[in-house]
């Protein structure tokens, strides 16, 4: 088909994984500890630590930890009342679990367009999507960067509807100086071992309404009053309501306090990576080569994930195959759920597709994780050019 022009230069280093998951040291330490005191199930020590820093740090009014970022926007969905029949505004390009919150709460899906800047939810569409049937927004601050919360909280308070904040990437980020998770009624965090900070699998659910933390308390424990006896309130425990087992267990909870206290060390060696491409890559962008993400103004992100688009689709797809056969794992993204088979089933788009899918094929991330040795940093910069530099001249990569 086309021809891919040899370089002087050949890799033979070992694969530069396109994720790291976290360690700083003193995880295995406080897992043992966990185990030595023979607390291991849910809700112990290391899970009410690392409840309280993020509280804290965040000034939250309420974070329970939970299994996984899926199960915080579960708990969310569940929390809002959902009927059948009730409708969710929300993102199409986002993970599937943002959409099966809400599905599993009995609701309609309503898909709107992203912004092709920070491919945030395109704020100015929401109003038009919302119906009678509307009773949510769930927004996704996507790469660690805030979607226009003003507008978006102005709209639902004018039409009474709740905002849910997917936050999955979203951790140590703020918008106008507000954590993002804590702007919405509630808002959900990941810690799965591609974030910033990891127990493997896990996340958490911020609830900023007070009126909400006991019904929360109980769908978090399995339908009882449970928190409440062990803080002395009650003589005994029973059966409140529906829940679940959310819980997450205080070995994985062990495991995330260990990164929590390094967390200023680990947002900085993601920041450092983060700046390093973007510098990097500024003279391709200024050709007009690729796209840079973008960082709007009053809103400060936490290095999560950097990204370029490519030309189109078949530019990017060989820039994914050259960056491989030079031993550099670089992965695309979400697939928009609106054309996914689930999401033709669950939910219908509203408006036009302008940029969901067109810039969702241009998007290409590129390695990044805590401790990236500046050796590997360099390496992904200069294959990166190297490609782009063979694309300038009219060479042709297959």
């Amino acid at each position: 088909m086309v021809h891919q022009r040899s370089l002087l230069k050949e890799y033979s280093q070992d694969m530069i994984d396109f994720n790291v998951p976290p360690y700083v040291g003193t995880e295995l330490q406080y897992i043992k500890e966990a185990v030595e005191n023979h607390r291991i199930s849910g809700d112990g020590p290391f899970t009410k630590k690392c409840s309280r820093w993020m509280e804290d740090r965040f000034g939250a009014k309420k974070i329970l930890i939970t299994t996984s970022g899926s199960s915080a926007l579960d708990m969310a969905a569940f929390l809002c009342g959902l009927e059948p029949g009730d409708e969710v505004i929300l993102p199409s390009y986002t993970f599937p679990s943002t959409a099966n919150a809400f599905i599993l709460a009995g609701a309609s899906l309503v898909f709107v367009d992203i912004r092709p800047d920070t491919m945030n939810i395109d704020e100015s569409k929401i109003k038009a999507a919302v119906t009678g049937k509307t009773k949510v927004i769930c927004v996704v601050h996507y790469a660690g960067v805030a979607c226009e919360m003003d507008t978006i909280m102005d709209i639902a308070k004018r039409h009474d509807l709740m905002v849910v904040e997917d936050a999955a990437q979203g951790i140590m980020s703020t918008y106008k100086g507000s954590p993002l998770g804590t702007i919405g009624d509630f808002g959900c965090y990941s810690f799965h071992e591609t974030k910033n900070f990891s127990m493997g699998e896990g996340g958490a659910i911020v609830i900023n309404r007070e009126s909400f933390i006991e019904k929360a308390e109980i769908l978090w424990e399995k339908g009882t009053d449970r928190s409440r006896f062990y803080r002395g309130q009650i003589d005994k425990y029973t059966w409140i309501d529906f829940g679940d087992s959310y819980l997450q267990s205080e070995l994985n909870a062990a495991y995330l306090w260990a990164q929590l206290q390094a967390a200023g060390q680990i947002n900085d060696s993601r920041m450092a990576s983060w700046q390093a491409y973007r510098e990097a890559f500024a003279p391709l962008a200024e050709a007009g080569i690729i796209e840079l993400p973008v960082i709007p103004e009053g809103c400060a992100h936490n290095a999560h994930m950097f990204y370029i688009k490519c030309r189109d689709l078949d530019t990017r797809q060989a820039y994914i195959r050259f960056m491989k056969s030079r031993d550099v794992q670089c992965v695309f993204h979400y697939v928009p759920l609106h054309s996914a088979p689930a999401g033709l089933k669950f939910g219908r788009f509203h408006g036009e597709d302008c940029f969901t899918t067109a810039e969702s094929e241009r998007l290409v991330r590129l390695p990044l994780y805590y401790n990236m040795a500046p050796k590997d940093r360099k390496r992904v910069i200069d294959c990166t050019r190297d490609f782009f530099e063979m694309c300038r001249d009219g060479s042709q990569v297959s």
